[in-house]
């Protein structure tokens, strides 16, 4: 991965705790390293396929100085939320923000705050079997599409399966989604669990009828521990409704835990399991 530095940009803004710091403002000392891939404007000379670093800093300094922040943590976050909503070419940043004149009464060259944040690359379970199947996904992935947070990058076929677990219900519309996401795991669950609530998804009867289902099947490569999200799913490997769609957009992405491709997963499901 290529890399982007700016070292020590200087800002004079009006973040602190203490009044006087958002009333008389100070010096902000702001460093960055942009990892992305340089190759095609290496390979054409072109700055159209790079950031243009001269344009980024004028803009850091505007972003920086448009709130003002009881944190230096909540202004780098704040700067690493616009670069990467704003430069679609960069996979991952790491922002300082220095504070040289830092009221702390000892004597000090500066203090910091250093976040390092990327995109990840997440694979969402989506199926309903209520009402309009077809437009409650088609609502379900435009809401998720509309978030700054994530974006939409595949979207499988979908698939008619029958019900699983409670059986006196209609059949489902399953499909699966690539997406790519700021949000950490609990964060992006919180979300989806709000699109669930906005399309009128009720909670009544285990396994049962659904407007619409949103799960996380994976997330990057990580294996999870809490009990609120668990990545991978613990039963996606058991389900052919969800393995075929996702086979449809990430064959070859492997299971990290079984150490299997999910074309492999699906294959073995298919000889004893159909739609």
């Amino acid at each position: 991965m290529d890399i982007i530095h700016i070292k020590d940009l200087e800002v004079y803004a009006y973040h602190g705790v203490n009044q006087a710091e958002k009333d008389l403002g100070q010096r902000f000392l702001i460093s960055l390293k942009i990892f992305l891939d340089l190759s095609e404007a290496i390979d054409k000379d072109d700055l159209n396929k790079t950031v243009n670093y001269s344009k980024l800093c004028f803009e850091i300094e505007k972003e920086f100085k448009k709130k003002r922040y009881n944190l230096i943590e909540r202004s780098a976050q704040a700067l690493a939320d616009f670069i990467l909503k704003k430069y679609e070419i960069v996979e991952r940043v790491v922002v300082k923000v220095k504070k040289p004149w830092a009221p702390i009464g000892k004597p000090l060259e500066w203090v910091a705050v250093e976040i390092d944040r990327c995109w990840h690359k997440a694979y969402i379970a989506i199926g309903s079997n209520m009402g309009n199947r077809e437009k409650n996904i088609k609502d379900a992935i435009y809401n998720i599409d509309c978030s700054s947070y994530n974006k939409v990058t595949k979207i499988s076929k979908l698939y008619n399966t029958k019900p699983v677990g409670y059986v006196e219900q209609e059949d489902f519309l399953n499909g699966a989604l690539e997406i790519k996401t700021l949000m950490a795991p609990k964060k992006l669950m919180e979300f989806l669990l709000e699109i669930e609530k906005t399309l009128k998804r009720e909670r009544t009867i285990k396994w049962g009828p659904r407007t619409i289902d949103l799960d996380i099947i994976l997330y990057d490569n990580i294996v999870t521990c809490e009990e609120e999200i668990i990545i991978p799913h613990p039963k996606m490997q058991e389900r052919l409704f969800v393995l075929k769609p996702l086979c449809d957009i990430a064959p070859y992405v492997v299971h990290p835990l079984l150490n299997t491709r999910i074309i492999d997963l699906t294959r073995e499901l298919e000889k004893t399991e159909t739609l």
